[in-house]
């Protein structure tokens, strides 16, 4: 496994290397919280997907073989703050749709499965992007569990740093009808300049009344070892990924700010009104580096 090697230009991944294994990592999270009679997440897709990958140790994970001796970073906080991210875009979906916003787009999908389980409505059309390798595993192993998506699913095989708005409109997306666009867990692995052209890119493509929803993160108030802070956190149930050989450094504009400038309305969401909206609460090691206006960010195209 070659995940922890340093990003460079032009690089690839699958879902067992580089940022394709911190896709796993989120979805053997997610099987985590899906697990037991007390269940905080319902996403029956998710640990057959991680098996699948075959990543022993997010195997281990899923089975309560590490992860469990850890006074913060436990399972129960891990299920949690899982919980919160996962529920904040469901609910942003969810949203949308009652609307009546019909056309979704899941940027670097990686294991995400919303096309197969949130209850979209008749006539929604979800658009899936990531690395071709990436949807192609995806996509074949839902089809062996006999899954079927409950909306209109189109896959996009592409790399974002390719022409990916010319395919996204190949696959029948319509930018004249308003979108409900989701950057889960993306923007810190992008070039600060990428992370701006994405935005671009995205508000090109999208009719008044379009959404769009992503984390923030507040990149002046985090101290300067964060990237290495996120590993160490990782690492205490086992993991070997570095994330911060995954993340690109430098000073970036901050995701609210540059879409505000692009004519969204934005609302932001603290990581800490996140956790107490589904009744949590953040350790305190969390929010001693995140900063004040870092959390889950939403905005609507004015």
């Amino acid at each position: 496994m070659t995940n922890t090697d340093t990003r460079f230009d032009g690089d690839s991944w699958d879902l067992a290397t580089s940022v394709g294994a911190t896709a796993t990592a989120v979805a053997a999270s997610r099987a985590i919280a899906s697990q037991g009679p007390d269940a905080l997440l319902d996403d029956r897709f998710a640990e057959p997907l991680v098996r699948a990958v075959g990543i022993q140790h997010f195997v281990d994970l899923i089975e309560g073989r590490v992860g469990t001796d850890d006074p913060v970073l436990n399972r129960r906080a891990m299920s949690e703050q899982m919980t919160v991210r996962t529920r904040f875009f469901d609910d942003f979906f969810t949203a949308a749709t009652e609307a009546g916003i019909r056309q979704a787009v899941i940027l670097a999908a990686g294991l995400d499965t919303r096309a197969y389980r949130l209850p979209w409505p008749t006539g929604t059309t979800v658009f899936e992007l990531d690395q071709p390798e990436v949807i192609t595993f995806k996509s074949n192993t839902l089809a062996e569990l006999g899954a079927e998506p409950s909306a209109q699913r189109r896959t996009v095989a592409i790399d974002l740093r390719d022409d990916w708005p010319a395919a996204l409109t190949a696959a029948g997306f319509d930018a004249s009808r308003p979108t409900a666009w989701i950057a889960e867990g993306l923007l810190i692995y992008l070039p600060p300049a990428a992370q701006d052209k994405l935005l671009d890119d995205v508000t090109a493509l999208s009719a008044p009344g379009s959404r769009i929803a992503t984390e923030q993160m507040d990149m002046s108030s985090l101290p300067d070892d964060w990237a290495d802070k996120l590993t160490e956190r990782s690492r205490r149930i086992g993991s070997s990924i570095n994330l911060a050989d995954l993340f690109y450094a430098g000073e970036r504009n901050t995701a609210a700010d540059y879409l505000a400038a692009k004519g969204w309305r934005t609302e932001l969401l603290t990581t800490e009104q996140a956790f107490a909206a589904q009744g949590f609460r953040p350790d305190d090691e969390m929010l001693a580096f995140e900063g004040s206006n870092s959390g889950y960010l939403a905005a609507t195209l004015t």
